[in-house]
């Protein structure tokens, strides 16, 4: 009886209350702000070193604080860490020429200078989800100084797949000009219709996993906050999105090691502070062996490559990542809160190399590893 009264006011149930965790704007630009997350009464910030969160730029900041009692920022503030979040906003019309480096190098910089300035060390934890990630590498390879630790969740950096993705962005008919051309910024049903493409049920399959647990609220509110953070879709700047397809999904150029950010050179292998790379085995948007491929090429000596259950959103969100991701992110920036030496950038004069011809590594495999000092065993 409860099941069929949850379903029949699905229409009318109020809209989740996403994204409520007390925040100030701390710094804004154009359209991005950066958010700094207040401690409840009675919590105190007990780490030396911030945190800050980066988002993917074609979905809403507040996946990281979905709902109250499950929010990733509200869980890490209540840890006693000092958590900022970056908030990409919606580009405009006259963002259409906004490119990579604006976005990454620019608007990542600032964000990434203001948190370390709140530091003893002059540096942040960064955490970066999915294309968020991808943006927190490459800026971490070029611009290394104000990185005190990298945390990638499902963050691609090899786009050599065989997935529908690759397959789709490589195709001779996807002509990445005409489109940014035509429309300035890329149009988020665009984007929206390719993830649709790599699980064509998936709107079926959410049907019977609603009317199977229907009768329990929590799960409804929970259906209902990722639905509406997963439909609430942001378009790409257009100019950007050219760099990110050309380079990066047609030239592989992280793994090749021919990325340059204004100029300077992002090899993975000038990336030296400590790593952990959080792949998920289910994950259909990221394959996981993109992202664990990191592992193998970042020169940090202290790095760690978890492969967890569930898919690209699930395993991030879910109650499961409550009780086990969330802690084991915890306390990887709480093992690391002392002094690091500090980085240096790259040399802005050298040139990037060319294509390696050797073949390029096997992905990194998800197991222990003598190389690393975090103790967290990968599970599968």
């Amino acid at each position: 009886m409860k099941r069929l009264k949850n379903l029949a006011s699905l229409i009318t149930r109020p809209r989740p209350p996403v994204g409520t965790t007390p925040a100030d704007v701390v710094h804004r630009e154009n359209k991005w702000r950066l958010l700094r997350y207040r401690p409840a009464a009675g919590q105190t910030r007990r780490f030396q070193t911030p945190v800050l969160l980066v988002p993917s730029l074609i979905n809403r900041h507040y996946v990281m604080d979905l709902l109250p009692g499950k929010s990733m920022a509200e869980d890490l503030v209540a840890a006693g860490h000092d958590v900022y979040c970056i908030d990409w906003g919606t580009p405009g019309d006259e963002d259409r020429f906004v490119t990579f480096d604006d976005v990454c190098d620019k608007y990542l910089g600032r964000a990434v200078r203001f948190v370390a300035r709140t530091s003893p060390r002059n540096q942040t934890h960064v955490l970066g989800y999915c294309l968020g990630g991808t943006l927190a590498t490459i800026h971490a390879a070029a611009r290394p100084e104000h990185v005190a630790s990298l945390l990638l969740l499902a963050a691609p950096v090899s786009f050599a797949d065989d997935g529908p993705l690759a397959a789709w962005t490589r195709s001779p008919q996807f002509d990445v000009g005409s489109i940014v051309q035509g429309f300035g910024n890329v149009p988020w049903q665009l984007m929206q219709s390719a993830f649709h493409m790599l699980r064509p049920t998936l709107t079926m399959a959410k049907a019977v996993g609603v009317i199977d647990r229907a009768a329990n609220d929590e799960f409804l509110d929970g259906f209902l906050a990722i639905e509406t953070w997963g439909n609430d879709n942001v378009s790409f700047p257009g100019e950007c999105y050219k760099q990110y397809i050309e380079q990066l999904y047609r030239g592989d150029a992280l793994m090749h090691g021919s990325f340059a950010l204004s100029g300077i050179p992002a090899r993975l292998e000038n990336i030296a502070c400590p790593v952990s790379c959080v792949v998920f085995e289910h994950d259909n948007i990221v394959p996981w062996q993109s992202a664990a491929v990191l592992v193998d090429r970042v020169a940090s000596k202290d790095k760690a490559l978890h492969k967890l259950p569930g898919g690209h959103v699930g395993a991030v969100v879910s109650r499961a990542a409550q009780k086990k991701l969330w802690p084991m992110m915890s306390a990887f920036w709480a093992e690391r809160d002392g002094a690091l030496e500090p980085k240096r950038s790259p040399d802005p004069k050298s040139a990037p190399p060319t294509a390696p011809s050797s073949p390029r590594p096997k992905p990194a495999r998800a197991t222990k590893s003598a190389r690393t000092k975090t103790k967290a065993a990968a599970t599968g």
